[in-house]
């Protein structure tokens, strides 16, 4: 079966399309200019809406709850730790904190020869564990995995950085700057791994009809 989709297109409804993204970053970023011109529980409540009209919105047009509803918890964790603490900044540590944890796993993917954009790809195809015995396959998924490492290596130490000097405002700034833009070049490193892995390995009878597959393939 052949999709229509461009390959970033079918990358991206992976991750909940266009829509996903935007109502994932929506809550923060209402929450860092709400802080600029009120106070941290007048911020969070106005973070919490969003979040909320984001999910209910996505309710009424029966799309996918996955990517608001997942970032209407974060965004409650978030909310809670602040108001627990008392401190503004303290809305971005939970965060910080899970840029950390996903640098140290994609990392070590890579140094335990299981890189994770690998054996994600093989799950969502249906493969077995043969692309790791092809050279130039388990390569390309070590790149893409370790541009992933990187990025969460970056995102930690620039917003961990801004969070322990006190800088709240940048630290907003830095959150919602380093989304998008990471996003676009990591998913582009995704795709060309994807490409490489379906051009030198033979489809299989589970993966044949996966859309992402066909695209990459192209």
């Amino acid at each position: 079966m052949t999709d229509s989709r461009s390959p970033f297109d079918a990358l991206l409804a992976r991750a909940g399309g266009y829509s996903g993204l935007v109502y994932t970053s929506l809550p923060v970023t209402v929450f860092a200019l709400a802080l600029s011109f009120a106070d941290l529980t007048a911020a969070i409540v106005a973070s919490l809406g969003t979040a909320a009209v984001v999910l209910a919105w996505q309710l009424i047009r029966r799309e996918s709850l996955r990517p608001s509803l997942f970032g209407f918890i974060a965004v409650a964790g978030s909310a809670a730790y602040a108001l627990i603490t008392g401190r503004a900044k303290d809305f971005y540590l939970p965060g910080i904190w899970s840029y950390l944890a996903a640098a140290i796993v994609f990392t070590g993917s890579v140094l335990i020869r299981w890189p994770l954009v690998g054996v994600g790809w093989a799950w969502i195809t249906g493969r077995d564990g043969t692309w790791r015995r092809v050279r130039r396959v388990r390569v390309a998924f070590d790149l893409a995995t370790l541009v992933l490492a990187v990025a969460g290596w970056s995102r930690f130490g620039v917003q961990y950085y801004l969070y322990e000097t006190d800088q709240t405002g940048l630290l907003g700034v830095a959150r919602i700057a380093m989304g998008w833009p990471v996003f676009l070049v990591t998913s582009t490193s995704i795709y060309f791994a994807i490409r490489t892995a379906v051009r030198a390995l033979p489809r299989t009878s589970a993966s044949k009809d996966d859309p992402l597959d066909e695209v990459t393939s192209a």
